[in-house]
């Protein structure tokens, strides 16, 4: 792919992972925690691949940790290293928050609060705007 095909694919993953975020704060504001949670999760996973894209490389699975500390090009991005404690944190929110077995005796609904999807929105949108900034430079490549 070249570089212009690479930013432009870029941008589609960060269009969606925009979309994701909006979708978390309006179930937020809805009540609807746990999905709030695990759409802020889908955003920041989406953000970073749109990184790791932008970067000509191919991501692939869901754990934020893993795609913040396997990024082919760790000089080259924004604050990655920093960033490990709050792609583990959004982890967290991958499959527990989907499914009514993720949790001994517990829904979802029952777990995530108000607290819980406001901390995983504001970790998605600092993931997000990073990683928009980022894809808006020009490619050292």
């Amino acid at each position: 792919m070249s570089v212009s095909e690479d930013h432009r694919q870029a941008l589609r993953w960060m269009a969606t992972a925009t979309e994701d975020l909006r979708a978390a704060e309006v179930l937020r504001s809805d009540g609807l925690h746990a999905h709030a949670c695990f759409s802020a999760q889908q955003a920041a996973d989406k953000a970073v691949k749109a990184a790791w894209v932008r970067m000509g490389a191919a991501p692939w699975g869901h754990s934020i940790q893993a795609l913040v500390r396997d990024f082919p090009c760790p000089d080259d991005a924004p604050d990655w290293i920093g960033w490990q404690q709050e792609a583990a944190l959004l982890d967290r929110y991958c499959i527990p928050t989907r499914y009514p077995d993720g949790l001994p005796d517990l829904t979802p609904s029952e777990v995530y609060f108000e607290t819980d999807s406001l901390q995983a929105i504001a970790s998605a949108r600092r993931f997000a705007e990073a990683t928009a900034r980022w894809i808006r430079e020009p490619t050292t490549q």
